[in-house]
């Protein structure tokens, strides 16, 4: 059965237009919304009182080894740097934001549909608890970007995004518009086979709470949704600066990539780190 995706491209005069394209499996029919709590993956904590809801569709996870003392002077002093075989990673993961909404309100058209970019890097904090910190996130939805901000802290910006299918392959591609307009991306990956996780896979994507400064205090918000389904992935082409952008060096060597095709979320309210 064919069902539809969007396909967001950037028309002449540099907005963001959507049209339906159609291909096999889509996202929106296998991954509804209304789930129930025992989908969650058993490792993520409860979200009781959720703030939004939504999905990550058709997601590409691409990660570089680092090392460590290259990355923790960018966390706060409150967080430990966690590390994969006597290493940090920095991840780059664009994917397709679908049924963005509040709860007990419906998702709406085009403002709860978009795409979006992240890079980040993985953390404990005072806890242990393990989770992410984000170096930026790149959204086409000027409206997100400032809630998101105001909300959470979290360090988004306003880019001219698209993803889009291409036969067997996805395209991603952004260009940083506000608050600055140095960083850009182009990915195009093509999935592969079902993907058994491994340790280092489970270190990479298992991950439940983002840590953000919220009017000045550190704060974690946590996130629940099931098991990622993961595929293997071969990286087609790769042009990024977002790493240069968070003043990180160039990431050296070819990226781990998997692919998903996604998840639905549930994310809770910011919570002071104590």
């Amino acid at each position: 059965m064919k069902t539809a995706s969007l396909d967001i491209r950037l028309s002449p005069d540099g907005r963001v237009a959507a049209r339906q394209v159609f291909f096999a499996r889509s996202l929106q029919e296998e991954l509804p919304i209304k789930r129930e709590l025992g989908d969650a993956d058993p490792r993520s904590e409860r979200v009781r009182l959720p703030a939004m809801f939504q999905c990550w569709c058709d997601l590409t996870f691409l990660h570089w080894r680092y090392p460590p003392e290259s990355v923790r002077p960018h966390l706060p002093p409150a967080l430990e740097l966690d590390t994969f075989d006597g290493s940090a990673w920095v991840g780059i993961t664009p994917f397709l934001l679908r049924n963005l909404r509040p709860p007990l309100l419906p998702s709406l058209p085009w403002i709860s549909h978009f795409p979006e970019t992240n890079c980040r890097t993985y953390v404990r904090g005072p806890d242990g608890r393990r989770g992410v910190w984000f170096f930026s996130l790149d959204a086409a939805r000027l409206a997100a970007v400032g809630g998101a901000r105001f909300a959470y802290g979290l360090p988004y910006a306003w880019s001219r995004m698209r993803v889009a299918r291409r036969r067997n392959q996805i395209v991603y591609e952004s260009a940083r518009r506000w608050p600055d307009i140095h960083a850009g991306t182009r990915f195009v990956v093509e999935p592969g086979e079902a993907a058994i996780e491994q340790p280092l896979e489970a270190f990479l994507t298992a991950r439940f709470r983002l840590y953000s400064y919220v009017f000045g205090s550190l704060t974690f918000s946590r996130v629940e949704h099931p098991p990622w389904p993961l595929q293997t992935a071969r990286l087609m082409e790769a042009r990024q600066t977002l790493t240069k952008a968070a003043a990180l060096p160039d990431p050296e060597g070819a990226p781990i990539v998997h692919f998903s095709r996604g998840v639905c979320v549930r994310v809770g309210f910011p919570e002071r780190v104590r």
